[in-house]
Formats: C-alpha cells, sequence, structure tokens
C-alpha cells in the first residue's frame, strides 16, 4: 500500500495516496467518518492485480471546499481525465464533481448511493454497486437513481453485504469494479 501525502493548496491539508501507473485512472473519495484507510484493500487489489491508477483523496466529503480540493489534488497528480467514485458521502462528492465536470471525467463509480436528489452527470457512464442488506444507502437508492439513466449507469448488488461492503468484501468490490472499467 502506498504512503499517504499531504497536498496543502491554500492552507487546505488534503491528504491523498497514490498506487499503480496503469493506463486507467481512478479517484476514490471514502464515506465520511471513517478512520483509516477504509478504500484501501481495493484500491490496492486494483492498482496491483488490475493495473489502474488509484488515487484515494481523504477529503471531507461534506466541507464547504470539498469539490475543489479533491480538484486541486487532481490537478496536482496530473490527471487530465479519470474516473472518479466513492463511497456513500463520498460518491455523493463525487457526484457533484461530475456534474460540474464532467469534461474531466471517463465515467463515475458509487459504492451505495446516498442520495438520491444528486443529479447525474450527462453523458458518462455510471457503475453503482450496492450492499444488498445496506441500511445507510439502501438498494432501493441506486436502483431509483439508476432508472434515471438506464442506457449509462449500471447496478451491481453484492448479496450478503451492508453500508461496509467496500471493506467487508473488498476483493469482490475490486474485481466489480475491474470488470466494468477495464473497457474504458
Amino acid at each position: 500500500m502506498s504512503d499517504t501525502q499531504i497536498f496543502d493548496p491554500e492552507g487546505r491539508a488534503i491528504p491523498f495516496a497514490v498506487e499503480g501507473d496503469g493506463p486507467v485512472s481512478l479517484v476514490l473519495i471514502p464515506e465520511r467518518g471513517l478512520d483509516g484507510n477504509p478504500l484501501g484493500v481495493v484500491s490496492h487489489y486494483l492498482a496491483e492485480e488490475a493495473g489502474f491508477h488509484i488515487v484515494r483523496i481523504g477529503v471531507d466529503p461534506e466541507a464547504a471546499d470539498a469539490v475543489a480540493s479533491t480538484l486541486a489534488v487532481i490537478d496536482h497528480v496530473g490527471l487530465e481525465r479519470t474516473w472518479i467514485g466513492g463511497h456513500g458521502a463520498g460518491g455523493t462528492l463525487a457526484r457533484r464533481i461530475a456534474a460540474a465536470h464532467s469534461d474531466r471525467l471517463n465515467g463515475l463509480l458509487l459504492l451505495g448511493v446516498e442520495d438520491v436528489d444528486v443529479a447525474l452527470a450527462p453523458v458518462i457512464p455510471v457503475l453503482i454497486i450496492q450492499g444488498a442488506d445496506d441500511d445507510v444507502t439502501p438498494p432501493s437508492a441506486g436502483e431509483t437513481l439508476q432508472a434515471t439513466a438506464p442506457e449509462r449507469a449500471s447496478v451491481k448488488t453484492l448479496p450478503g453485504t451492508g453500508h461496509l461492503f467496500p471493506m467487508m468484501e473488498p476483493v469482490e468490490t475490486a474485481v466489480i469494479i475491474e470488470e466494468y472499467l477495464d473497457w474504458d
């Protein structure tokens, strides 16, 4: 696993980590309030086994400057176009970024859908992965969001898993991501 670095634009200390250097890049934003490295195993698998270029950004998804902070790190690491995704509130932040900056993105990855009121960005593909027994971001939210763009949004549900499925079933989560993004 890679070491966490700090990028400090305009006095905002933003932790991030970079793994892998493959042709498919993916920015991952964790759920709010999860300590440690909640998407680390998913990230490591995608970097080592799938050959992806992964950037994990530890921004607070609900901070007023979360969009600007995330874009600052993306620029800092030199990504012109990338997939972006997140878990729970991190996915909601990714959707906000995609809605405003879809020209910089190859697609959107949502690990549980927190808020169906945030619209999907036009044009880009969307992968929604959810836990079948998730009571924080229920599967019905993912299905509702997918129905708004059925031609470009796909839903995959992991049976027997709750909200923390990316931590409890990281390899299964990563394999779904790899299979979907690898065509990009």
